[in-house]
């Protein structure tokens, strides 16, 4: 029995032991809490008197601003350009609707949506029968006309026979040929052939179709005589003039040129509020008409610009302003911005470019406050 109590007077000293501990880890943590609140209160009543301080005395105020750190960066002198950016597209002057000029129905279609042709390819025929079989009798007449008239000439060349005989042999045969020549320019315009070397858009006609002449069959677009057509808006007007500098883009062939404006529109659209403005487009053999490709137009440079990078500027209730650094400390200096082109901005006035600006930092720091460079 004397041993078994020995066992249990252990694990009764071991809980004892325990509880102890744990008292004593919550009284710590209790008085850490209450001294925490202290330091805050303190800090609190040090910062209440230091802004009070800093009301009546200002150089007491610089005093306690802890030092920002920052990097700087010096304005640029360089060439500025600004360039208006607009989508436009390739279109070719040779755009034309292609239509038949005879009547008949349509013996067979050659051309299709997208085929390349030369100039004089044939797109489409149209049955000519009736016009074949209307050759072949007026040859005849003609063949008959011709044996009349020579007869009759040589009867005149003797005296022999009346002048209107002679005339209307004449007459007959000049006639006949006449409608001969007719047939076979109908003949011949039968067979619809490409006017010039380029590339069929759409066929709006079909196999057994019957047409009349003027009916539109093909919308073909030349590859020559290529121009851009770009949008730009009526804010430009007087801007944007004919000569103007321009670069071209195609993205989806990674090529740029260098062009100019050839034409400026004179009237406004109602409804998007802009104006067409065409552009020369040299012959290049990869471009097609419809490409996409992006304008830039130049209109506005300045040789030696005062520029700095567009996040810089700053704007309150006054103006724009950058941060300078003047004996390390930020100043805030007033500015007069100009034209901002791809994240550059033209400063017209407020620096000369010999400053340092303040730049990674710059959110942090205000006027008046002390900053450290770093590199």
């Amino acid at each position: 029995m004397k041993l078994s109590y020995k066992f249990l007077i252990l694990p009764l000293a071991m809980l004892v032991v325990a509880c102890g501990s744990n008292d004593e880890l919550a009284n710590k943590k209790a008085d850490l809490e209450k001294k925490r609140k202290e330091v805050t209160a303190l800090n609190s009543a040090i910062e209440e008197l230091e802004k009070e301080i800093a009301k009546l005395d200002p150089d007491f105020g610089k005093t306690l601003r802890k030092s920002v750190l920052i990097t700087t960066i010096r304005p640029t002198k360089e060439e500025f350009k600004h360039f208006i950016e607009v989508t436009g597209a390739v279109l070719s002057k040779k755009n034309v609707s292609i239509s038949g000029e005879v009547a008949g129905r349509i013996q067979e279609v050659k051309a299709i949506e997208g085929m390349r042709v030369n100039k004089g390819d044939v797109l489409a025929i149209i049955d000519s029968e009736s016009i074949v079989r209307n050759m072949e009798e007026l040859e005849k007449q003609l063949e008959l006309a011709t044996v009349v008239f020579e007869k009759q000439e040589r009867l005149w060349n003797q005296e022999i026979g009346t002048e209107i005989q002679f005339l209307e042999a004449k007459n007959r045969k000049e006639s006949l040929e006449k409608s001969l020549a007719g047939l076979k320019t109908q003949l011949n315009r039968s067979q619809v052939r490409a006017p010039f070397k380029g590339t069929v858009e759409t066929v709006n006609v079909r196999l057994g179709e019957l047409v009349q002449p003027g009916t539109p069959m093909f919308q073909f677009v030349g590859e020559s005589d290529l121009f851009i057509e770009a949008d730009i808006s009526e804010r430009y007007v007087g801007i944007v003039g004919k000569g103007d500098s321009v670069e071209i883009a195609f993205p989806s062939i990674n090529q740029t040129l260098k062009t100019k404006v050839s034409a400026v529109g004179a009237i406004i659209n109602p409804n998007n509020r802009t104006f067409k403005v065409e552009v020369f487009l040299p012959r290049m053999d990869n471009v097609k008409p419809n490409m996409i490709s992006v304008v830039k137009i130049n209109d506005y440079e300045s040789a030696g610009a005062i520029t700095v990078p567009n996040y810089l500027v700053l704007q309150d209730s006054k103006g724009d302003y950058v941060f300078v650094v003047e004996n390390e400390v930020a100043k805030k200096r007033y500015i007069t911005r100009g034209m901002t082109y791809k994240e550059i901005t033209e400063i017209k006035e407020g620096l000369n470019g010999t400053e340092v600006l303040v730049d990674k930092g710059f959110r942090e720091v205000g006027d008046n406050f002390s900053v450290n460079i770093t590199q």
